[in-house]
């Protein structure tokens, strides 16, 4: 017996030890700074598992606890100061680039991307963002996608919602934001192509945001592997167009995103390696695919659960359709006159935002609020301190599309796309994905909940339990 103790007394008090080593060198090395309130939670492990349960209970139990404006954490490995309410968020916003730098947690670049192969990433984000804001996300190409859009919502709605059944709403708008951002992005249409790419994709989202531990059981070796399937098929396609466009096909043809990235120079004159384009590929999937999905799921969700909602955004949308000729595709102009089902919309992703917040990295020391937030600390801005905060919603619970009326919210207080200069691109993209598929599903059909109040968790994004199983009746002509 004494010899067992001896050999497993250590191995006990190992994980103690560090963790008492590891408080007593933070707490020496910040006695002359007054650090943010909160607590790092469990050694190695920090607060993840909290946190992935439920961002929105975290948030609001520790400004509860600790601080209604900042607050100290540990996720994803680092230490984290989490900046709550209007005033925390236009701080954040307004020292991008000043204070403070992207950052994504290592767990999460294991899992989407090839490591970097260049000393710095300034040129390729650059040239990235350029070709996004100039041809992709522009006004002139948004509107190119309107009909596009619409055209391919009506072949997904023949498809697969069919009149008098019972269909899974998550799952369906799963495999149209999907096959739309291959559409656009790649020019992919081919099933079996498009497949490939989306079932490991489906993967990755389950894991990309689990507890980082990489044993074979864990939801986050699956996503790992997943990540290297869809990386080995990118690679595939962009060494496949590479060869196409210098053999001059499809000269005369409008380029897609791929094509751009392929053929494009880096600010040094360089052209992407296959890698670097397979990264910023998986960026534009992983940004138009995972919380465009939830936020569509999430206005379905509300306009079956409130009839008079419904009402007043099928009057909008018919008042559309009855303007239009027999098979005339949405247009730019008909978007611009969806005013109530916007607002509707935004209701919804103010109650059920898609993104929790976005993380950075302090590039230099600064002062928050009377608190020292040292170089190198994470940042974290949230939805979660102002969408459902009585002093910036009031009723926050209670669903009013007029909140959206006039000038709508006080600014920083509704942030679903964040702000500052890293405002999320894809914001405009979003809306027409949006307000296209409420188009479709509500001149079709009335919805009728099967599970009322279906219970919401979160996978990443809010996840309805059962897929959001809803009753689709046809209008009577």
């Amino acid at each position: 017996m004494e010899a067992i103790a001896a050999y497993f007394l250590p191995l006990l008090l190992l994980p103690f030890s560090l963790y008492l080593f590891s408080i007593i060198r933070r707490s020496g090395s910040n006695d002359q700074k007054k650090l943010p309130p909160g607590s790092p939670g469990w050694p190695i492990l920090g607060e993840n598992i909290r946190f992935s349960l439920s961002p929105e209970k975290f948030v609001s139990d520790r400004m509860s606890k600790h601080s209604p404006e900042i607050f100290q954490s540990s996720l994803h490995g680092e230490k984290m100061a989490t900046f709550c309410g209007a005033k925390g968020n236009k701080f954040l916003f307004s020292n991008e680039n000043k204070l403070l730098a992207s950052w994504w947690p290592q767990s999460l670049r294991k899992v989407l991307w090839f490591p970097k192969i260049t000393d710095s990433d300034t040129n390729v984000d650059s040239t990235y963002n350029r070709i996004l804001h100039r041809d992709v996300l522009s006004p002139e190409a948004l509107k190119k996608f309107v009909p596009v859009m619409d055209a391919l919502a009506r072949e997904h709605m023949e498809r697969h919602w069919k009149p008098d059944s019972v269909v899974k709403i998550l799952p369906l708008v799963k495999k149209y934001t999907f096959e739309l951002a291959c559409r656009l992005f790649m020019s992919v249409v081919d099933p079996v192509r498009v497949k490939k790419i989306y079932e490991p994709f489906s993967e990755v989202t389950k894991g990309v945001l689990s507890v980082p531990v990489d044993l074979p059981w864990t939801a986050y070796r699956r996503a790992i592997r997943a990540g290297e399937v869809i990386r080995e098929e990118l690679m595939r396609m962009v060494e496949q167009r590479k060869k196409e466009l210098n053999e001059g096909v499809g000269e005369d043809e409008e380029r897609d995103f791929l094509s751009k990235m392929v053929m494009l120079r880096d600010e040094d004159g360089e052209f992407l390696s296959e890698k670097e384009i397979c990264n910023e590929i998986i960026v534009m999937l992983l940004a138009s695919y995972d919380t465009t999905t939830s936020a569509i799921t999430g206005v379905i969700n509300h306009l079956a659960q409130l009839p008079h909602i419904y009402n007043e955004v099928f009057k909008e949308q018919m008042a559309i359709a009855e303007s239009k000729g027999p098979g005339d595709l949405l247009t730019w102009d008909d978007i611009e006159k969806m005013k109530f089902s916007w607002s509707v919309a935004r209701e919804s992703l103010r109650l059920m935002p898609p993104a929790v917040g976005a993380f950075r990295e302090a590039t230099t020391e600064f002062t928050y609020s009377g608190f020292t937030i040292p170089k190198g600390w994470k940042t974290f801005w949230t939805v979660h301190s102002t969408h459902k905060n009585p002093d910036c919603f009031p009723e926050p619970e209670r669903f009013d599309p007029a909140r959206f009326k006039g000038s709508g919210p006080v600014p920083y207080t509704f942030v679903p796309f964040g702000g500052g200069p890293k405002m999320c691109p894809g914001k405009e993209y979003a809306r027409l994905e949006l307000l296209i598929m409420m188009h479709n599903v509500v001149t079709r059909f009335k919805l009728e909940e099967t599970i009322p109040n279906e219970k919401i968790v979160y996978h990443a994004t809010p996840t309805p339990v059962h897929g959001l199983p809803l009753r689709l009746h046809p209008h009577c002509e």
